[in-house]
């Protein structure tokens, strides 16, 4: 049976999360530098952000940065970071004024200075949004993410604060990024590429996936909608029957 191709606009995820993957192909086809495809791929991530307002996607989270990119060449982080910087400084007013929230997942704090006070001015300025949030992952790792969230338990345990019978998923999962969202229903991954790379290990558990070759840079709001199509004609049973 032939999937239908048209959107319901009535079962549209909560929560849809993105690996943004292929801005240096989309570069060396080009015979451009990488840091051109990560500047491509702002841009693509701006529509995409407007299309899951529109859509009315609850959250949005997006893998920017993982834990793992720094070993990457210096200048190609540097110039992820200078991007970082002029996305927000370029945004910032629009996604206000769409009632969009920022927020971030990561040990950002880690970031360089110039970005750390950008991303904090984007935090405060949205942080009483009530429509899209929208969630950047940043020097995010999951693994990382789940020993933290395993640390900070156990010390609440030892400090008296919780009993061992409160070692529970939602005591633990209160303290992950993602404390008080709902997990991913849809994970999209960009590029032809079909691994998580340590991407919301915990909280990707049932959701449902959808991979493509279209690269990162040339992702449009109609490819988010066959995405969307596609995962509305799952079933899904949580480990059920």
């Amino acid at each position: 049976m032939d999937i239908p191709k048209t959107l319901d606009k009535h079962n549209i995820p909560n929560h849809i999360a993105i690996v943004m993957d292929g801005n240096g192909r989309w570069a060396r086809k080009r015979n451009l530098p990488r840091v051109a495809g990560h500047n491509a791929g702002m841009i693509a991530l701006k529509e995409i952000v407007k299309a899951s307002s529109v859509l009315g996607v609850k959250h949005l989270t997006v893998y920017a940065f993982s834990t793992e990119n720094w070993k990457r060449p210096q200048e190609e982080v540097k110039g992820i970071f200078k991007l970082l910087i002029l996305y927000i400084e370029k945004e910032l007013a629009e996604l206000h004024n769409n009632n969009v929230k920022v927020n971030i997942l990561g040990d950002y704090k880690e970031l360089p200075k110039e970005a750390l006070n950008k991303l904090e001015k984007s935090l405060e300025t949205t942080k009483n949004n009530e429509g899209l949030q929208f969630n950047i992952a940043l020097n995010y790792g999951g693994r990382r993410e789940i020993l933290r969230a395993a640390y900070l338990l156990a010390k609440d345990f030892s400090e008296g604060k919780v009993t061992e019978a409160e070692f529970t998923k939602e005591n633990f999962e209160s303290k992950l990024y993602t404390k008080g969202m709902p997990d991913p229903d849809l994970v999209i991954r960009t590029s032809g590429e079909m691994r998580l790379s340590n991407y919301l290990l915990w909280q990707s558990a049932y959701s449902e996936f959808v991979y493509t070759d279209v690269l990162w840079p040339d992702f449009t709001p109609k490819d988010l909608e066959d995405a969307i199509i596609s995962f509305q004609h799952r079933k899904r049973r949580y480990g059920g029957v």
